[in-house]
């Protein structure tokens, strides 16, 4: 997506006069991204901001992501 311009993909809600249009597929991926940012906020580590460095929180991000990936692939095979 480099150059192309973003606009929100929230859709409306039902009882607005006026209706945004919203892409199915970027709405779908924006989805995903919410519902993996949600399920990192599971790890006490992350959601508290526990770890002082920036390097260290980003371990820690990491480390979650890296849980969540693993927990994902197993039941996925």
């Amino acid at each position: 997506m480099s150059g192309e311009q973003v606009s929100g993909h929230i859709p409306t809600q039902r009882d607005r006069k006026v209706q945004r249009s919203v892409d199915p597929a970027i709405y779908r991926q924006r989805n995903l991204i919410e519902r993996f940012f949600n399920k990192l906020k599971h790890f006490r580590k992350v959601a508290t901001q526990y770890e002082k460095t920036a390097r260290n929180y980003l371990a820690a991000i990491l480390i979650a992501s890296s849980r969540l990936w693993m927990r994902q692939y197993e039941s996925a095979s």
